[in-house]
């Protein structure tokens, strides 16, 4: 999927998945630096996200998700806005998760990117309508 878009190479590709089964047409894949998503089957939605804006990463699993060997991992990102991305009954999550942790984290280094670039002073997120 991510291979339309672009040359690098995919370190991971997974689904949803429903039970044990990959049955949907939710697709994620996982570059270097970047990670892509593809929803629908008709109408498709592509979405790409730069790692070094993901700010946290979690990982729920209920007692199902743990019977099924899935789980749900939730990225919040800054930049213009804030955003969370939510990868829902994916395989192997924990190892995902970790994976995408240390990709986050190279990609932040690549780019020299400390805790200014999304908080304020003092590690507070800034206020969005400053007081005069």
């Amino acid at each position: 999927m991510a291979a339309e878009f672009t040359e690098d190479k995919i370190l991971w590709e997974g689904r949803k998945h429903w039970l044990w089964f990959p049955f949907s047409f939710t697709k994620y894949s996982l570059t270097e630096d970047r990670f892509y998503s593809q929803k629908g089957l008709l109408n498709t939605h592509y979405d790409e996200l730069l790692l070094y804006r993901v700010t946290d990463i979690c990982l729920t699993r209920s007692l199902g998700q743990k019977i099924c060997g899935t789980g749900t991992i939730t990225l919040t990102c800054k930049g213009d806005a804030q955003r969370v991305v939510t990868l829902r009954n994916i395989k192997d999550s924990i190892r995902v998760k970790n994976n995408l942790s240390r990709l986050v984290e190279k990609a932040r280094e690549e780019r020299s990117i400390i805790g200014r670039e999304f908080f304020g002073p003092g590690g507070e997120e800034p206020d969005e309508d400053p007081v005069l």
